[in-house]
């Protein structure tokens, strides 16, 4: 940062001791330029102003942008109302056309500048080629140095700018224009915060927009352009101070004495002094110690003005333009997103499927690689919908605009709309999911984001940062499809009901296939069956809970079944089963070992397990360790006999246990440790009391 820059920080922050209250009913409206190098933006921003907006002292050498530039005024509104105008003025060179990217992405309206004594030039194609892909759907064209020409080259200028902006946003009013008063084509008015969707393909010719004829060296035509402005502030509808807020960084310096400085255009919401923020990518917390809202320091930046921070928390070397301001653990960063794409007519070639470009959106700028859906490439003056790789996490949201650049040689190309930031691999009905989101309201918008991720649901703070819309936003269009039960809330989850409904007859479908394949088992685990089914153990408790109140399934201990569905068996498998009781219920404590009892049998050796699984589960046996299994009745005598010893003598060690029962040392040490988990002994020492 050079040194007039630093003089001009420094006086801005002169009055930090003495906070300004800037006023909220003030309407803050930022107004870029656009154009070619020397066709006068920044002088036209420094006759309107009284601000050189060139800060650095190498643009003040060679007289010409490299970056941005910062400038503002007041002005009456059109109805009387104080009108605060923010200007971003950007270098008109090709070579600086991405320090030009890095500020138009959050104006209001543009003041397209053409020479009068030069015309259409390269960059003023390009740079209107950005705006009208970014969706700007305000401005005013501005003539400049109208006092190098005389009236007849300004009328031919103006002609060929007419022409040039023939069906633009920027239609000029002495055009012979058909259907002007059909509905506007700008959908930005659908009510719903951060979800500006002006067509890709079609202007908005809702009025048609003056061609201002100035001279920033004498003064002619700047009363004029100002009324226009005014006029034009008018229709711009004011940026939702309420939402969720987001501040692309376009600077980062430090001033001594403050620290950390970084600032932008606040694209929505509002951020007060004091307040944690976090920013993105870098994943970093940082506090609020200072806001500066035009020049002035106060308590609050809102929506729409141009605003720097003082930042305690992070250095500069830690952030960079690029990186956005948002609350802390709001939104989700992301390396894959769908977007629609429209390709520039003028694009040298069509544009490949898997092929890289510089992408820009907001501050930031990287490379991204473009997969089409479902097409190999992507004709001049096409559009498609597609899927953007990035190689690192960034912070994107549905309504953001980005350009895109051919890799090399790098030219604008084309560029679009965010759609989805959290875009699921191999989603089926992508494309109508995707339609849905360029092209719906709020409540179909919600639905479908909730209904393509089944029965897992969505929760709240997911939604949130899907759509960078408020919770409170989010309840309030979701209120009605909560009284007809389209979508069900379950704890935090926001559930679809066909996901439900599909969920429900996929839990009785497993546990059918569970009975039809274990034919000798009562019925399925209920874990483990919520661990077929793929739910969370909310959802499948709602869904369980339905089914049993309906008599759908039912439970029986840990265990699930369909209604009245028990064990069934086959001829030879009853048999065994019986066999099985009988040797052990005659062995008494002598008991033979299961795998000898099991070898035995007609049935094969899983079947055989599943029956004294089933014995085991009714209690008819019972296991006392790994290898040794008794039959119930022979356990019930063994506790009417210790209890009867008792009477004679309250303890009894391991020799008196055996000449008790009459049974070895391999039997009696596992029963001991039976009766004492059965509280029916407790060992003291080497002795046994009977309790």
């Amino acid at each position: 940062m050079d040194v007039s820059e630093s003089l001009l920080i420094f006086q801005i922050y002169l009055c930090t001791a003495i906070p300004v209250k800037i006023s909220e009913s003030m309407k803050s409206i930022i107004v870029g330029t656009a154009g070619h190098i020397d066709h006068g933006k920044t002088a036209l921003v420094k006759a309107l102003t009284g601000i050189d907006a060139d800060r650095l002292q190498e643009e003040k050498r060679r007289g010409i942008t490299i970056d941005l530039g910062f400038a503002h005024m007041d002005l009456p509104g059109a109805n009387g109302e104080p009108l605060h105008l923010g200007f971003v003025d950007v270098p008109g060179h090709e070579r600086f056309v991405r320090n030009m990217l890095a500020g138009v992405g959050g104006i209001d309206l543009v003041l397209l500048v053409i020479a009068a004594d030069e015309s259409i030039k390269p960059q003023t194609r390009e740079h209107f080629d950005i705006l009208q892909l970014l969706g700007v759907q305000r401005g005013i064209t501005v003539l400049t140095k109208s006092d190098a020409v005389d009236a007849e080259t300004l009328d031919v200028v103006r002609l060929e700018v007419e022409e040039f902006l023939r069906g633009t946003f920027l239609d000029s009013p002495n055009l012979d224009k058909p259907n002007l008063d059909k509905p506007s084509l700008d959908k930005s008015s659908l009510d719903k915060p951060s979800l500006d969707k002006p067509s890709l393909d079609k202007p908005s010719l809702d009025k048609p927009k003056p061609i201002i004829a100035v001279s920033s060296l004498t003064g002619a035509g700047l009363d004029d352009l100002k009324r226009a402005m005014i006029a034009t502030a008018a229709e711009v509808q004011p940026r939702d101070s309420r939402a969720l807020s987001r501040l692309p960084i376009d600077r980062v310096f430090t001033m001594k004495g403050f620290g950390t400085v970084v600032t932008g255009t606040l694209l929505s919401g509002t951020i007060h002094r004091d307040e944690e923020m976090e920013v993105f990518s870098f994943g970093r917390k940082v506090r609020v110690r200072g806001v500066q809202v035009h020049g002035h320091t106060a308590e609050a930046a809102i929506a729409g003005q141009r605003t720097a921070l003082n930042l305690a928390g992070a250095s500069t070397e830690d952030l960079s333009r690029g990186m956005t301001l948002a609350p802390p653990t709001t939104f989700s960063t992301t390396r894959r997103v769908d977007v629609r794409l429209r390709l520039l007519a003028s694009a040298p070639r069509a544009l490949k499927h898997r092929s890289r470009v510089h992408f820009h959106s907001n501050t930031m700028e990287t490379v991204a690689e473009i997969a089409l859906h479902g097409a190999k490439q992507l004709a001049p003056g096409s559009a498609a919908t597609a899927r953007l790789k990035l190689p690192e996490a960034a912070l994107l949201l549905p309504g953001d605009r980005f350009i895109i650049r051919q890799f090399s040689p790098v030219v604008t190309i084309g560029g679009g709309v965010v759609l989805d930031p959290a875009p699921i691999p191999r989603m089926p009905g992508l494309e109508s999911f995707l339609q849905i989101l360029a092209e719906g309201d709020p409540e179909m918008i919600l639905i479908a984001r909730i209904a393509r991720r089944g029965h897992a649901g969505i929760s709240t703070s997911q939604l949130v940062a899907e759509t960078g819309w408020h919770r409170d936003f989010i309840e309030s269009q979701l209120a009605e499809t909560f009284k007809d039960m389209r979508v069900l809330r379950i704890a935090d989850l926001f559930v679809h009901r066909p996901a439900m409904i599909g969920l429900q007859q996929f839990i009785v479908n497993t546990v059918a296939a569970f009975h039809k394949k274990n034919s000798l088992v009562g019925g399925i685990a209920r874990e483990a069956l919520r661990e077929q089914v793929k739910a969370s153990l909310e959802v499948f408790a709602a869904a369980f809970d339905q089914l049993v109140r309906e008599k759908n399934i039912e439970p029986a201990g840990d265990l699930v079944r369909l209604p009245g569905q028990g064990v069934v068996m086959k001829d030879e498998e009853a048999e065994s089963k019986k066999k099985i009781e009988d040797a052990f219920a005659t062995a008494g404590l002598r008991v033979p070992a299961l795998h000898e009892v099991i070898a035995g049998l007609r049935v094969d050796k899983i079947r055989a397990q599943k029956i004294v699984t089933l014995l085991l589960r009714d209690k008819l046996l019972v296991k006392i360790s790994d290898e040794l299994v008794f039959h119930r009745s022979a356990l019930e005598q063994l506790r009417r006999l210790v209890a009867g010893q008792k009477a004679k003598s309250p303890k009894m060690d391991v020799a008196k246990f055996k000449e008790l029962t009459g049974v070895s040392r391999k039997y009696a040490i596992p029963l001991l440790e039976y009766l004492d988990r059965e509280h029916v002994t407790k060992r003291v020492g080497d002795t046994r009391e009977i309790l």
